[in-house]
């Protein structure tokens, strides 16, 4: 039982390799990975973009230092920007993981079954374990409450 979901990994992957890809993993390779290129590409110009912005800006800040509130504005454009970029570059990382994560055939809802199956055989046991050792003590309480009475 402890093997079980090596086997299921290893059962899915000789299942693959028969076959070649499902439509499934075709549609998601079709659609995800054009999506996590076009997210990363963003979060690339997005911080091209900001690094020019910030390095064009910096001596406005030493020039116009007196003014606060432009330089305010611009340092939180900048601290969006840099926040932009990195959610753009998360999530294209996210999603190509995902991808191959797909592809390799780890799917998580087998190993949660496994997970659920075993629980309930677990809480049916310790329930039955329960039960029995309550079904015992019941006994002899009764067989002393006998003795006691007869006495």
């Amino acid at each position: 039982m402890a093997d079980y979901p090596q086997q299921l990994q290893v059962r899915a992957q000789q299942q693959q390799q028969d076959r070649g890809p499902t439509t499934s993993q075709i549609l998601a390779v079709i659609t995800l990975f054009p999506i996590g290129g076009i997210l990363l590409t963003l979060a690339g110009v997005i911080l091209t973009i900001t690094v020019i912005g910030l390095a064009l800006t910096t001596p406005l800040f030493v020039i116009f230092s007196p003014v606060l509130v432009p330089a305010a504005i611009v340092i939180g454009l900048a601290v969006l920007g840099f926040l932009t970029s990195g959610a753009f570059g998360l999530t294209a990382l996210s999603a190509l993981s995902w991808i191959l994560n797909y592809l390799r055939g780890a799917r998580v809802p087998e190993h949660m079954e496994y997970a659920k199956r075993r629980m309930r055989e677990t809480m049916r046991e310790t329930a039955d374990q329960v039960g029995q050792k309550t079904k015992d003590l019941g006994q002899g309480i009764q067989n002393k409450a006998h003795e006691a009475g007869r006495t």
